[in-house]
């Protein structure tokens, strides 16, 4: 692979985020996709990356620090993550969640979350590979009507 560089999440990312979310999900994203994006590229505390080749923006992953939340200590969210469809399977997603996983851990930080769709194989196979397992949490869900 040529050079690729892992680097901090910045607003100007949105559109090839945009893009590259668009692409995986096969659907435009929701109105307020672009607002969410950039308020995460603005938070300083938080470990937010983009994977770029070439100059182009390939992969993102946005994650953030959940300072409380029903008894953990201070912990890390991974909430997305994507690579471009044409640049899946080449250690993208590795790389990112690695340069996360070092960020977290300068900050003191030991626990690392994320959750995932039971039927979602590919992901859960990438989160297995990097060593997620299950945790005490169950997700519940309201649907408001």
């Amino acid at each position: 692979m040529d050079k690729l560089q892992i680097r901090k999440l910045s607003v100007e990312d949105t559109p090839a985020i945009k893009r590259i979310y668009s692409d995986i999900i096969q659907k435009p994203v929701a109105d307020d996709f672009n607002l969410i994006i950039e308020d995460h590229a603005r938070r300083q505390e938080d470990a937010c990356v983009v994977a770029e080749r070439d100059g182009q923006v390939v992969g993102f992953m946005i994650s953030y620090i959940l300072t409380m939340g029903f008894g953990i200590s201070k912990s890390a969210w991974i909430a997305t993550l994507g690579v471009d469809p044409r640049y899946m399977g080449q250690g993208i997603g590795e790389l990112m969640a690695k340069d996360i996983f070092r960020c977290y851990k300068a900050q003191g930080i030991k626990n690392v979350y994320t959750s995932v769709r039971w039927n979602s194989t590919d992901l859960l196979s990438f989160f297995k590979t990097m060593d997620f397992d299950r945790s005490d949490f169950i997700n519940l869900r309201k649907v408001i009507e």
